[in-house]
């Protein structure tokens, strides 16, 4: 009988449940293969953690991975226009800079893009935004290295949006980090991305929780 009411009202007990969940504010993640699962099982990457998060810890919201292994800030500002149409998120997650660092591209150009994106975001509806830092190896020169990572805090402070200083903390600065690292020694092992996770949510979290965290 119960079944036979839920179709007369047209909606399924897990119908209802689906739409509840797309109705919840969505976290767009804009990323590289760092948020793609590069050489990870399906679903033990950090993005995927993130979701699981959210429903321990009773908070609505949905996620949209639209990472890309490769991804460059001027791939993701070319794509951000029309995943910010589709989606329409609340909050937008921004980890990208990497690659261009490791091709050697301008870092004002990646300034640039990074300052894009945020601002089409923020205008999208108000989407709040953490940037995430990234930090090069010493090998890369001492003087790029250093001006790579106060990139993410000179766009953050300069947009006024949550930032985390240093996504692979805890990992990539550990005295045995060649252990938590794949063969390529770029990518992090599976038991590294709950840190990685960790260090996001510092960021994220007050954000969902309406108090506002800026730079």
């Amino acid at each position: 009988m119960l079944a036979g009411i839920g179709s007369w009202l047209g909606a399924s007990p897990a119908g209802a449940a689906e739409t509840v969940a797309a109705q919840a504010p969505a976290i767009l993640i804009l990323g590289d293969s760092l948020s793609a699962e590069y050489g990870l099982q399906r679903g033990s990457g950090w993005v995927a953690l993130l979701t699981q998060r959210l429903q321990r810890e009773r908070i609505s919201a949905r996620v949209v991975n639209a990472s890309i292994s490769g991804e460059t800030t001027s791939g993701g500002r070319t794509r951000l226009p029309a995943l910010l149409k589709q989606h329409r998120p609340r909050y937008v997650v921004i980890e990208l800079g990497a690659n261009d660092a490791l091709r050697g591209l301008p870092l004002q150009s990646s300034r640039e893009n990074l300052s894009a994106m945020i601002e089409a975001a923020q205008a999208q509806g108000g989407a709040q935004v953490v940037l995430v830092g990234m930090q090069m190896p010493p090998n890369y020169g001492k003087r790029y290295a250093e001006d790579f990572a106060r990139l993410f805090q000179t766009v953050a402070k300069a947009q006024k949006c949550a930032w985390v200083p240093f996504f692979l903390k805890g990992v990539a600065d550990r005295s045995d980090a060649r252990d938590w690292f794949q063969q390529d020694g770029i990518h992090p092992l599976e038991k590294a991305h709950p840190i990685m996770l960790d260090n996001v949510w510092g960021a994220l979290k007050p954000l969902l929780l309406g108090r506002q965290s800026r730079a």
